[in-house]
């Protein structure tokens, strides 16, 4: 297990661009098991998470060429369907929480696939009812393998998918992924209402128009897909890593630092900018870049009739709930007091825990909710030995021990590196003081 040492209290400075959209590449890189012909595909990050589902595809029998970093080419065609039926591609998919994406491609062209409990953050109940339910609608039967603990979806003999209006349960953005995917190459027009738009299932969509498929409403919550006999070839590049960026807000705020972010695709952001400007920080956007000013103090606003203010995700356009840790560290040092409202994941928030040794004022209401009094960075927190839970947790508490007084250590490292590449120097190319430990 590996582990970080970081050095805190260092100011930081200079510029940093963000990496490709994790969750936009695991949806887009399923998606080239659609068509035999290549897609090519440019600002892939190459993180763990990504780099275990390109692998995966290889197995299936994918062909993959790197062409430098971040450029791939990818053509399926020559998939090996006795593997992916294979107890070995059952146990590889569900160690990868990604491997939920190539379930809807694989069942549209090829009539069937296994639908193993996937892996991932362990932040609480992670349901696929969504996706199931969608494929079940398009005409797909299920049953389940006890053996290889996992779902086993086919086309019945004789018979294909066929489009249906459907409404979900959730706005679940990869269900919506996937039933997209799989309706694609259904019989007909398939309808999803209370489908999700964030922009990473919106450039999914359009790297399948590109493809040859026909879909109508990208952006909003009804979509229209009429389904085509085959898919084709397309190049498509992958938008920055909005989750990254507002981590690299907060990572400037918490140590009272200039920095500047490039090439954000700031009309891509959403409500992530005002709600920084909600805890206090003026940024500013430059062309598409963002610029974070040094500020002494990082002043929580309140709602118009004086209330507390209360942040929560919510699907998109709401604020992702990816943020909501870094959020939450961040304004361990604003002046003021907020609620954080966590309302996806009821483990997500458990981390604070740790951020409450370390000298945090957090009130942890329940499981979904958390109170933050600010210090004003009166009160710096204090170094401590941690360990990573998840991916976002980890950023976190990776954001509080470079804000920290003293050496703190985090152990289990490699849950960050799933979703962040080289963030340790990619951090100290800025001025931060990280040491990484392999073990």
């Amino acid at each position: 297990m590996s582990s970080f040492v970081i050095e805190g209290g260092h100011k930081l400075s200079g510029t940093i661009r963000p990496q490709g959209a994790k969750n936009e590449a695991l949806q887009v890189i399923s998606a080239v098991l659609l068509t035999k012909e290549k897609v090519k595909i440019s600002n892939v990050p190459e993180i763990l998470d990504v780099r275990n589902l390109i692998l995966l595809l290889e197995g299936m029998g994918v062909k993959v060429t790197r062409h430098e970093k971040g450029v791939y080419t990818f053509q399926a065609d020559e998939i090996d369907t006795d593997y992916i039926a294979s107890a070995d591609f059952v146990g590889k998919c569900a160690k990868l929480r990604g491997s939920v994406m190539v379930v809807g491609p694989l069942l549209a062209r090829f009539g069937r696939a296994f639908f193993p409990k996937p892996g991932g953050d362990q932040i609480g109940r992670r349901r696929v009812d969504t996706h199931i339910m969608g494929f079940m609608n398009l005409g797909a039967s299920q049953e389940y393998d006890f053996d290889k603990k996992a779902f086993y979806l086919h086309v019945p003999e004789g018979k294909t998918l066929e489009g249906k209006y459907m409404l979900l349960d959730e706005a679940s953005v990869t269900g919506t992924a996937n039933i997209v995917m799989a309706a694609c190459l259904a019989k007909g027009e398939t309808t999803i209402y209370n489908a999700a738009c964030e922009p990473y299932l919106q450039q999914l969509c359009r790297m399948l128009v590109k493809m040859g498929a026909k879909i109508d409403g990208i952006g909003s919550n009804l979509l229209k897909i009429n389904g085509v006999e085959s898919l084709g070839a397309a190049e498509h590049q992958i938008l920055p890593d909005m989750i990254e960026i507002g981590s690299f807000i907060a990572l400037a705020a918490m140590n009272r630092s200039s920095l500047t972010i490039k090439d954000v695709a700031y009309d891509e952001l959403g409500m992530i900018p005002e709600a920084f400007r909600r805890l206090g920080v003026n940024l500013e956007r430059r062309g598409d870049d963002i610029y974070i000013p040094e500020q002494e103090s990082y002043v929580i606003d309140s709602f118009l009739d004086g209330s507390i203010l209360h942040v929560a995700d919510a699907p998109w356009p709401g604020l992702s709930p990816d943020l909501i840790s870094v959020i939450l560290v961040m304004a361990t040092q604003c002046r003021g007091s907020v609620l954080i409202h966590q309302k996806m994941f009821e483990s997500r928030l458990f981390f604070v825990d740790k951020l409450i040794d370390m000298g945090a004022q957090i009130i942890l209401c329940d499981p979904h909710r958390a109170t933050v009094i600010g210090h004003d960075h009166q009160m710096p927190l204090r170094a401590a030995n941690m360990t990573s839970p998840d991916i976002r947790a980890g950023v976190a508490l990776l954001i509080a021990a470079m804000s920290a007084e003293g050496v703190s250590t985090i152990q289990n490292i490699e849950q960050i590196d799933r979703g962040y590449k080289d963030i340790d120097t990619r951090l100290n190319a800025l001025g931060a003081k990280i040491t990484r430990l392999d073990e």
